[in-house]
């Protein structure tokens, strides 16, 4: 199956694409009784969006593909109820749309400190070293003792 990513697709099968989502969003809304969750203008939410994609992708792979091992109908609907508050827009409850807050830019300077932090702080120039090291060489010698 392929992956859905909007902003890798062209125009014209972002389009189709979302169509199709459109659809499957409004079986969803009405099976699952999720009108008060799932806001009308959902597609105008790029969050909102993105959550509906995965569960659409999962419910392709589950109900009409070959279900991933261990995941299940039953783990599905699971997962569609873990998503729901998700999919909840406060500002568009009452079924008009607002407007997402506009993105604040970063304060000036921010990338500088940035990238201060990845040239000098312990996080990003420590050298690797796995917690458990002692544990994955014990394991390794086991799966290739010496002869």
């Amino acid at each position: 199956m392929r992956r859905w990513v909007w902003s890798a697709m062209k125009p014209p099968e972002r389009r189709a694409r979302l169509r199709e989502l459109a659809e499957w969003v409004d079986w969803l809304r009405t099976t699952f009784e999720l009108h008060n969750q799932i806001p009308r203008c959902w597609y105008m939410h790029q969050p909102v969006v993105e959550h509906l994609t995965a569960l659409y992708a999962g419910w392709l792979r589950v109900y009409a593909g070959a279900p991933p091992a261990g995941m299940g109908e039953a783990d599905w609907i699971s997962t569609l109820h873990a998503f729901t508050p998700r999919l909840q827009l406060a500002a568009c409850a009452t079924g008009i749309h607002q407007d997402p807050p506009p993105v604040v830019p970063p304060p000036p300077g921010t990338l500088e400190d940035f990238e201060l932090h990845l040239a000098t702080s312990g996080m990003a120039t420590a050298a690797a070293r796995h917690p458990a090291q002692a544990e994955l060489d014990r394991l390794a010698a086991e799966a290739d003792p010496p002869l």
